[in-house]
């Protein structure tokens, strides 16, 4: 199979895909996005593997499923339980919808281009209104009186037209007093994110459908190979020198970091090149939850996906091969250092 997908372009082909400015914008977000889903994952994994390595509590049996569930649930379904997730409703913050607010209305006020430039304008021509009127009405007073026209029944026919309407309004209002109006006191979980982020950071920053969704949707699934690889790396190695270390005085945390994180640097080296991996062939759940839109969600398998559904078979066939070459790099490195540890201490 790679001596096919090798021999099927030419590097001129190659080359001409990686310029495209969509193939260049998936390597980095692919890049960028498995480097911080690496990161996120070795700083669960650990924690939570050396806690089911070393201590029994009641239902660690359950939990220990739990932990493998994403590794046997299909992609697919992965991606739509985090669209689910996001979906669903909370009750609204009133505090909260009014920071939003503010931030909203003073970020537009500062994005109309030339504000101030329009405030100075019309206050000139306010003062060049207020000469025109002081003119006008100089004149009317020079002018002789002329007797004007009655208006009696213009009049009159303006105060029956409000009364008509003052009643429509009354009826109006007396019906939707009748009939409550029902108002919606809820908002979805990513409506609350981006509230959040617009009065933190000044706009609007969701999750479904944007680049944290890519990083959320890899960090479900590439967390769980992370875990079950640290599971195994402190189960290898041997509680000894560990309760020696308690018994000289160290406490729980001084004997982790001492003794046991520095026997365990092959397998935190394994469990981050695997996580790593899966999260840069991870296709199922950011189709679902992130969407394949380009220059916006798009990483490299939807990269594949997008040029095979235009025909294009070179650039699929660059965009798959940078993924094959980063598999082998990494499988290589695993099998260096992580994947042949040998029995325990």
């Amino acid at each position: 199979m790679l001596a096919a997908e090798a021999t099927y372009t030419t590097p001129g082909h190659i080359l001409r895909s990686f310029r495209k400015p969509e193939i260049q914008y998936a390597i980095w977000l692919s890049l960028v996005s498995c480097a911080i889903t690496t990161v996120l994952s070795l700083w669960v994994s650990v924690p939570i593997g050396y806690l089911m390595s070393r201590h029994k509590f009641p239902g660690k049996t359950l939990i220990d499923a739990i932990l493998d569930i994403p590794i046997v649930l299909p992609p697919l379904v992965i991606g739509l339980c985090l669209l689910i997730l996001f979906q669903l409703q909370v009750p609204q913050i009133e505090w909260l919808n009014e920071l939003a607010g503010v931030k909203s209305v003073v970020r537009d006020i500062n994005e109309v281009p030339g504000h101030d430039q329009l405030s100075t304008k019309t206050d000139e021509s306010l003062e060049a209104h207020d000469s025109d009127s002081e003119e006008q009405l100089q004149a009317d007073e020079d002018q002789p009186l002329v007797a004007q026209k009655p208006v009696v029944d213009e009049q009159l026919h303006v105060d029956e037209q409000l009364h008509a309407d003052e009643e429509r309004l009354a009826e109006t209002q007396k019906s939707m007093e009748d009939k409550p109006v029902s108002v919606d006191q809820t908002q979805s979980i990513d409506e609350l994110i981006r509230k959040i982020t617009k009065v933190l950071f000044g706009r609007s920053i969701g999750v479904s459908y944007e680049i944290p969704s890519v990083i959320l949707a890899q960090f479900m699934v590439a967390c769980a190979f992370a875990v079950r690889t640290m599971r195994v790396t402190f189960d290898q190695i041997g509680p000894r020198y560990e309760q020696v270390a308690l018994t000289l005085g160290c406490n729980r945390g001084q004997a982790f970091w001492r003794v046991v994180f520095p026997q365990a640097y092959r397998g935190l080296l394994a469990a981050a090149t695997l996580a790593w991996a899966r999260s840069l062939g991870e296709f199922g759940p950011i189709l679902i939850f992130s969407g394949a839109t380009r220059m916006k969600t798009e990483v490299l398998p939807t990269t594949v996906f997008l040029e095979l559904t235009v025909g294009n078979i070179e650039g699929a066939v660059a965009a798959s091969l940078i993924m094959v070459v980063s598999a082998l790099i990494v499988l290589i490195i695993a099998r260096m250092f992580g994947l042949t540890r040998g029995t325990a201490i």
